[in-house]
């Protein structure tokens, strides 16, 4: 079937016709909802006088139903149109053990031939799809309800189809071939993250398709395609569990705004709805029920980057470590033994003994320590009762309730927090008064106190949750996020890219929070040209990267006599870009006010100014800082003032390599004065 070129363009033709066919059949289903839809709302409006209560839950019961079989016929033609464009994009020919071959032609959605009832597209995400991620030529097999289905691959091509024209064909012995991979990476790129149904590699597959973990870490070097792979695990998952999990039941915890509207795309691309995605800040104010004025983690970098405060980072450094988690838990054990003072509570002539108090205090060991005390009351309140054979007054009740309060020694968590480093013996690590704001550090593990002695249950509608950037998280975050998000968890990052090493988490810090993680490693690096990647190596080594052999220019340090002649060369840069034929520029600053200024200095380019307000990530000349940019990629990028002076400490190094590692054809890098030592050699 389909054996030569025409014969495939020929049979493209035919499944653009079906596809066509199909849209106008959801066409005609979706004016006959819409017909019967208008005729049941103008039928209730004119008998709604002698409707009774039950017939107007029917008649908005029968509504609803129409509404939502109409709303999928719309979607269902939404996919219908996206695969006219490109229909498929490889196939194999799979011959079973039995002896039956079949063709499975491959796209981002299913196509059935409602008639003759056979699979004219299988969807990505299908079982059978997976061999041609999985398996060369000969034997292979993929997994069914049923168990593993064994047979040969005879047939293995790949397509790239746009706008409904077969662009080439190729005949691929191998898992993805190299050509439409090289060709994929070679082109420009976009304003938004596009999907990679069509280059899938088989390790990341695995990744992809894994239904068992409960926690993925996947620590991946800058460029390995880590986000999309782990947006691509959901929209399997997705799949996968149809019956189970929607959109709305998954979270996505984005580094920023900017990052979270550039993968937007990825879902919708795979069919799938927009998904919830919050940031840290975000989900901190949630969880301290907007009690408190915080620093942000921006905020913090940008402190550690404009000037050097050691008493700042060792308050840092100390509250990012295991040990001061652990500090935490140990005094929350001190809290639980010696903070409630309980005594002998007289109530009329009923005298409650202090070992009762104590013994249903212990008794509640599973509830928080604060939720305890009502339970406790209701307690004695019975106990009383029971003990005097007569009801108790409310002014009883209130002083069970207030007595019991006054025995434990805080009642607030802010007090627990500035106690507990009293207690640790180093109250200075804690700096806050009210009206100020709280430093990033205190922030979750406030937040963690707060669950430990109040409980929070706001998230237990998430089934799973996303987690970006998780090198730049601690281990007290992720005490947060285990207790909070009680679900499956697909965890994200690369320890080389940290902005801020005083904080930074490895796969393996991941792990001993989540024991039960299974942990990916990916090192094959497919953003930035050869050239570019060796570039990022002088600055922070990584020898278990291995760059895709995609050559390009070598990246150019060009030094100037002045600031004022390196701005006024950005300019000349910006312009030339503009004829250039990319589609992305990023100037990626180490600080805000250096964006800031070269902002102001390329005002009459067009240029657009990411800071950490802004929501959108457009095409063309990006000003930016190397924080905002983690996660995103330019064709072309310039890091300006890569001086000695601007570029020194460790949030230096690391800010400098998020910064190059976001190029992906050509970078160039410019300074004034002495060149930092991260390049000097």
């Amino acid at each position: 079937m389909n054996a030569t070129e025409q014969e495939e363009r020929e049979y493209l033709e035919e499944i653009k016709e079906q596809l066509a066919l199909a849209v106008r059949r959801v066409d005609d289903s979706v004016r006959q909802f819409s017909s019967e839809l208008r005729e049941k709302k103008e039928y209730i409006h004119e008998n709604q006088s002698g409707m009774d209560e039950a017939d107007m839950v029917a008649a908005g019961q029968s509504i609803d139903r129409m509404a939502y079989t109409g709303a999928g016929a719309v979607a269902r033609k939404r996919k219908l149109i996206k695969l006219a464009q490109s229909p498929y994009f490889g196939r194999i020919d799979f011959t079973t053990a039995k002896g039956g071959t079949m063709p499975v032609y491959i796209g981002v959605h299913s196509f059935v031939d409602e008639r003759q009832r056979r699979g004219l597209i299988y969807d990505w995400r299908a079982p059978v799809s997976s061999m041609f991620y999985d398996f060369e030529l000969g034997e292979a097999s993929y997994n069914t309800p049923s168990g593993l289905i064994h047979g040969r691959i005879d047939l293995k091509r790949q397509y790239k189809i746009q706008d409904g024209r077969l662009d080439f064909m190729i005949e691929n012995g191998v898992n993805i071939h190299d050509e439409v991979l090289q060709r994929e990476l070679a082109k420009s790129s976009d304003d938004k993250m596009k999907n990679i149904v069509a280059t899938i590699q088989r390790d990341q597959n695995a990744v992809i398709r894994n239904e068992e973990a409960t926690v993925m870490v996947i620590q991946g070097v800058a460029g390995s395609g880590k986000t999309s792979i782990a947006l691509h695990r959901i929209a399997f998952l997705l799949y996968r569990f149809r019956d189970t999990i929607g959109a709305k039941d998954i979270l996505i915890l984005s580094p920023n705004k900017v990052f979270a509207d550039y993968i937007s795309n990825v879902l919708p691309e795979l069919g799938e709805e927009h998904i919830p995605e919050t940031v840290m800040e975000e989900l901190a104010a949630d969880l301290l029920g907007n009690q408190f004025q915080f620093q942000t983690f921006f905020e913090q970098v940008s402190a550690l980057l404009e000037q050097h405060n050691p008493a700042f980072i060792e308050r840092i450094r100390f509250k990012s470590s295991f040990d001061f988690l652990s500090q935490l838990n140990k005094y929350l054990l001190h809290v639980e033994n010696n903070y409630f003072a309980a005594s002998e509570l007289r109530v009329g002539r009923t005298v409650v003994p202090r070992q009762l108090l104590l013994d249903k205090f212990k008794g509640y060991h599973r509830v928080p320590l604060l939720k305890r005390f009502p339970l406790v009351s209701d307690d004695v309140r019975a106990y009383v009762r029971t003990a005097a054979n007569r009801k108790l007054t409310n002014g009883e009740k209130s002083t069970i309730g207030e007595a019991l309060t006054r025995m434990f020694r805080f009642n607030n968590v802010l007090d627990f927090y500035r106690d507990f480093y009293r207690w640790l013996g180093r109250p200075e690590l804690f700096r806050f008064e009210p009206g100020q704001t709280l430093e990033y550090a205190d922030v979750f593990a406030l937040i963690y106190l707060r669950i430990r002695l109040e409980g929070i249950s706001a998230y237990d509608h998430v089934k799973h949750l996303l987690v970006d950037e998780m090198q730049d998280y601690t281990p007290v975050q992720y005490a947060v996020l285990s207790r909070v998000f009680n679900c499956r968890k697909t965890i994200l990052g690369d320890v080389n890219q940290t902005v801020n090493p005083y904080s930074a988490s490895s796969a393996e810090t991941i792990e001993r929070v989540f024991p039960q993680a299974d942990i990916v490693r990916l090192y094959r690096s497919y953003r930035s040209t050869m050239e570019i990647t060796a570039f990022a190596q002088r600055i922070t080594p990584n020898p278990n990267i291995i760059p895709l052999e995609r050559h390009g220019q070598e990246p150019a340090i060009v030094r100037y006599n002045s600031p004022d002649e390196e701005l006024k060369s950005l300019q000349q840069l910006a312009a030339a870009f503009k004829s250039s034929g990319s589609n992305s520029l990023g100037i990626i600053c180490k600080t805000s006010r250096q964006a800031a200024q070269v902002a102001e200095a390329l005002e009459n380019q067009g240029a657009q100014l990411l800071t950490e307000d802004s929501t959108l990530f457009k095409e063309g000349v990006i000003i930016t800082t190397a924080h905002l940019a983690k996660g995103l990629e330019f064709d072309e990028v310039i890091v300006p003032f890569a001086s000695a002076r601007n570029y020194q400490t460790d949030v230096d190094r690391s800010m400098l390599y998020v910064a190059c590692t976001r190029a992906m054809h050509r970078l160039t890098l410019t300074y004034s004065g002495e060149i930092t030592s991260f390049l000097a050699a």
